[in-house]
């Protein structure tokens, strides 16, 4: 009885040693929430604005022979995934490698650049083609990490390795909601760019692009082969700073649960520890007063 105690007692020390480290990390999970929530948030109005006048120049520039808009035949497709370098953030990182293998139609036929090593390793342990790994930036991204990989993935499309790109992130809604998204970037299309917005009722309702009217200098086919690497960069920039608050997000939340757990267990090992103690007690007790009564 005396090691059963011991027992429990070592693993309430072991649960309250494992609750010490996920307070910790839930404190550090919030302190840079706040920041990366404050940067994705005042960055999404200018982030929706230019994919939406983006659409409407593409949409008004009619034939054009940019190659970054021509639509070919689909035998290879390239996708950039954004994931965290860390674990401990519940779904975060499996929700959206789930969402691009969902999508692969062929393993063969995929082309995978991966930000941070969680979505590198999960697409390497399965044998996809893995073209690039850009590691160590998935919770502070900058607009020059986002134009390296726009670079390297728009020569690609340019040469003819592949025929369409996709980029995979996590939109951040609120600290405990965070959405896996699959956006296509290229070939670039008006139907792809046409922005949407939900009516009273809730439904699904596709934005009228003529009630703006702009003019725009130079013509568009020439803006395009300005404002298309730009646009991509600024995507794929955008779609980073949505994840690394989604990470955030998501590994506070994991984190607030584990301690809550924790305390959970902690009070049940309590509770046990005590009725053992207190049977303990009883039997000795009962031992003595047994001995006592023999001896009459």
């Amino acid at each position: 009885m005396a090691e059963n105690v011991q027992d429990i007692k070592r693993r309430i020390k072991s649960v309250n040693s494992t609750k010490q480290i996920t307070h910790a990390m839930e404190l550090v999970a919030s302190a840079k929430l706040r920041k990366s929530r404050e940067l994705a948030e005042g960055r999404r109005p200018y982030f929706e604005a230019m994919i939406e006048s983006m659409g409407r120049i593409v949409e008004k520039s009619g034939n054009t022979r940019n190659i970054y808009m021509k639509q070919r035949e689909v035998k290879k497709v390239a996708y950039i995934v954004i994931t965290g370098d860390k674990g401990l953030a519940g779904g975060y990182n499996v929700n959206v490698a789930k969402l691009v293998e969902d999508h692969v139609a062929n393993k063969e036929d995929a082309v995978i650049y991966t930000v941070g090593s969680r979505g590198r390793d999960h697409f390497r342990n399965r044998y996809y083609d893995i073209q690039g790994e850009y590691l160590g930036i998935s919770e502070r991204p900058t607009f020059f990490n986002a134009k390296e990989i726009t670079g390297v993935v728009m020569e690609g499309f340019k040469n003819g390795d592949y025929d369409e790109v996709y980029i995979a992130y996590t939109k951040f809604v609120s600290t405990i909601a965070q959405h896996a998204q699959l956006m296509k970037l290229l070939p670039i299309s008006a139907e792809d760019l046409k922005p949407e917005k939900k009516d009273i009722a809730g439904e699904v309702a596709v934005i009228d692009s003529e009630l703006t009217i702009m003019a725009y200098e130079p013509e568009p086919e020439e803006l395009l082969g300005l404002l298309i690497p730009n646009f991509v960069s600024s995507t794929v920039y955008g779609s980073m700073i949505e994840s690394a608050a989604s990470e955030q997000g998501a590994r506070r939340t994991a984190m607030e649960s584990a301690t809550t757990n924790a305390n959970e267990m902690i009070d049940g090992l309590t509770l046990k520890y005590n009725r053992v103690r207190q049977a303990a007690i009883t039997q000795e007790i009962s031992e003595i007063v047994g001995g006592a009564e023999a001896l009459r």
